[in-house]
């Protein structure tokens, strides 16, 4: 860190240097409207000078945050208007490679393929913690996507640089303790994002005990702010609810003896690299990083939410229109509308009853539910069978939280990583969207089908 806080001081000495080359004061006005900063950007591309290059980024990054939301808006509009590949360019390089199909003319044709933005956003990294503050920017970026769907070009050039910059290769492997700097231990009570913390001594709950443990990528440009955490438990079987984790009553267990590593919670920390993929480089890393410190690990498990389940069954019940790959018969209906009163909450025969069709729902909507690109619609499920895991177990009831039943009724999944199967799980799932499934929870995908109306012209079984 101590470097990296040398190199910023390095970066912020040259930019205020450079700000009299550029002519610009020794203070940065108080506002600035988002056309006087494209014109910055617009020389800042022009620039070839080293100091100059920095001051003017580092200049354009500070106006930038002092705009409101509507000269934030106006500002991504222009990235996309005016710093977008040149139509008449292509079609000149292109008519050029065709008639000379040289390796000069197809670099040619590259070059001006590349949006000059791209090359802008590149400069910017340039100021004194920019890499933070472009991260921020992109945050900003995704909050207007839903209104503005021309700016989804300029978000491809965030991530496409994002996913260069953020690869394996340049992050950090840390685990966090008790007495990690306070500052840090602030930010995971921040950003945790499943189970969320209420202050320090459910932070402590979760790191000080020895069979608690606590990850986090971090990048050398962010000093020490997370990119992603994740929060583990060593156990000696894989859990079913939550609540064995999180309850502050439990007995804990020397981790010596422990068999089983539980990833129950992992948390994104920066809103603006959604999208690129940290996660996967982060579980497999914890991985190798744990199989050498506690050799006797056997199991690799999550335990899992299902945040979009709750919305999906509640369609399939309700809806004569669901868009569902399954269709069920009204008896069965009839059966699972009693999940939305919750009185099996206070009846466990209610429970009881109700388990065969919540679970086999469960595991029908996270094997067979897809999206238009044949994958799971449900986003956890798609980033862990996406890694490679397998799909190993369906629990009902396992998180009895405010927030457990809104998105999930209460079920929870485990997801396994097996060492010898994680690349072939991996390479299957990302050529033809098959995912690997336990028995056990095949079992309950076939079972869905007896509930299932006669119209269904086929019933899908996973393998």
């Amino acid at each position: 860190m101590r470097n990296t806080n040398a190199f910023s001081d390095f970066l912020s000495s040259i930019a205020l240097r450079g700000r009299s080359i550029i002519g610009i004061g020794s203070k940065t006005e108080l506002k600035a409207s988002s056309a006087d900063i494209i014109k910055l950007c617009h020389q800042l591309l022009s620039s070839k000078g080293e100091a100059s290059g920095i001051a003017l980024s580092n200049e354009i990054l500070t106006l930038y945050n002092l705009l409101d939301e509507k000269a934030k808006t106006q500002f991504f509009l222009a990235l996309y208007e005016q710093f977008s590949a040149r139509p008449k360019d292509i079609e000149e390089a292109a008519k050029a490679y065709l008639e000379d199909p040289s390796i000069k003319n197809m670099g040619r044709l590259s070059d001006v393929s590349e949006p000059t933005r791209r090359q802008l956003i590149i400069r910017l990294n340039l100021a004194p913690n920019a890499t933070q503050l472009l991260i921020n920017m992109r945050a900003d970026l995704l909050e207007r996507i839903s209104k503005h769907n021309e700016v989804v070009e300029v978000d491809k050039d965030f991530t496409k640089l994002f996913s260069s910059w953020f690869n394996g290769g340049f992050l950090q492997l840390n685990k966090m303790n008790w007495a990690s700097p306070a500052s840090l231990l602030e930010k995971v009570i921040k950003y945790e994002a499943v189970h969320g913390m209420s202050g320090w001594d459910d932070l402590r709950e979760r790191i000080a005990p020895p069979d608690r443990l606590i990850y986090g990528f971090f990048h050398p440009r962010l000093n020490s702010e997370p990119l992603i955490f994740i929060e583990i438990a060593l156990t000696k079987e894989t859990p079913s609810k939550i609540a064995s984790i999180l309850d502050k009553a439990r007995d804990g267990i020397n981790p010596q003896i422990a068999d089983t590593a539980v990833f129950y919670s992992i948390s994104n920390c920066q809103k603006g690299l959604r999208g690129v993929p940290l996660g996967s480089f982060l579980i497999k890393q914890v991985v190798e990083d744990l199989k050498k410190e506690y050799p006797n690990l056997k199991e690799f498990v999550t335990l899992s939410p299902i945040p979009g389940f709750a919305n999906w069954f509640t369609r399939l019940v309700k809806d004569a229109k669901s868009s569902s790959s399954i269709e069920l018969l009204p008896e069965a209906k009839k059966q699972l509308e009693q999940l939305e009163k919750l009185d099996w909450l206070s009846n466990l025969e209610e429970a009881d009853r109700l388990k065969p069709f919540i679970a086999s729902a469960v595991a029908w909507y996270l094997g067979n539910e897809k999206n238009n690109r044949l994958q799971p619609v449900d986003p956890v499920a798609r980033f862990h069978l996406g890694n490679g895991a397998r799909l190993e177990r369906v629990n009902w009831p396992a998180d009895l939280s405010e927030q457990g039943l809104k998105n999930s009724f209460g079920a929870m999944v485990n997801y396994s990583y097996r060492i010898d199967e994680i690349e072939q799980n991996h390479e299957r799932f990302v050529e033809s969207g098959e995912i690997n499934i336990s028995p056990e929870t095949n079992k309950l995908v076939k079972l869905l089908s007896k509930f299932a109306s006669e119209t269904n012209a086929k019933q899908k079984e996973l393998v």
